[in-house]
This record gives structure tokens, sequence and C-alpha cells, in this order.
């Protein structure tokens, strides 16, 4: 009986430390209730940027219906249903290729999500949200949400405030 004890506890710490060790991080929702999309890793590319004030770069990834839309012309508006993720990495000089910059440090991942009924209220149609390195903490607190958001987008509202040009693909 003592024997069998000590296999389980094994066996529970074993999987304890595997669990522990997998690095997964659990990403809590933004206080605006938006979650950050399960599977946005295997999303396609619509486009990047690279912003100089801060020397920092992003790539932009869209979920199907993004996707879709941004290959067909189709963001002004973009559909509701269209999330659009931006991951942002601090850059540095590619040591091999001095003059080409490479992602380095992961900064945060940001999400717009379209949904023209939901997001009514706050007159663009979109949610915002951002996750803040790599343990992905919700950014923003009950004073802000999508404010500064907003007011950064201000000057891109004729494109359905979105800053990004997606990529034309030959």
């Amino acid at each position: 009986m003592k024997a069998r004890k000590s296999i389980i506890l094994l066996l529970t710490l074993f999987t304890a430390v595997s669990f522990a060790s997998d690095n997964k991080v659990t990403v809590k929702p933004n206080l605006d209730g938006l979650i950050l999309p399960e599977k946005y890793k295997d999303w396609r590319v619509i486009s990047t940027s690279h912003r100089t004030d801060n020397n920092s770069m992003r790539i932009i990834l869209g979920n199907d219906i993004a996707i879709e839309a941004s290959r067909n012309n189709k963001t002004t508006p973009w559909p509701d249903g269209a999330i659009l993720g931006k991951l942002v990495f601090k850059q540095i000089s590619e040591k091999s290729w001095p003059t080409a910059i490479a992602p380095d440090e992961f900064i945060h991942a940001e999400f717009m999500y379209k949904d023209s009924k939901k997001f009514s209220g706050n007159g663009t149609g979109w949610g915002w949200a951002r996750w803040l390195g790599k343990e992905q903490q919700p950014y923003g607190d009950e004073n802000d949400l999508n404010q500064s958001c907003i007011a950064c987008h201000t000057p891109v509202k004729g494109r359905d405030w979105v800053y990004t040009t997606p990529v034309v693909l030959p």
C-alpha cells in the first residue's frame, strides 16, 4: 500500500512538473471581456509595418474572414467577424545582414474585433484589446478601455479605423 501511494505521489508530481514546464500562458480577458483568439498563431499574414519612432516592427495577421476581405479588397468597411491581430516586436539589425532589420524581443499582441452591433456604442464598430509581454497580461483599465485606441485610430476613420494596408499578392 505504501509503495502504491509513493507511485501515485510520483505520478502526480511528474504530471504537475510536466504541465508547469509546458510554458503555456493562461491569458485573461481584457476588461471589455475580449479574449485572446485561441489559434491566432496559425493565422495568415495580411501585412507588416515598421514604426520608425520607436524602432518596433509589426506582423499583422487575420482570421479567415479578415484574410478573405483583404484578398478581395473588401476592407472599407471590413466585414463583421473580421479580427486583425498585430504582433509587436522590438527590432534589431540582422547579425549576418546589418542593413536588414529582424524581430527581437516580443512587446505585445493587439487585436481589433469587427462587430458593428456589439461595438456600435463606441462609434467605430470595432473592439480593441492588447496583451503585454510573453505573459500576455491584459492592458488597460476601466477608465480607458478602447478610448486610447479610438483616439489613435481617428486619423484613419475613413478607412474603417484601420491603419493596415493589406499586401497585394501577385
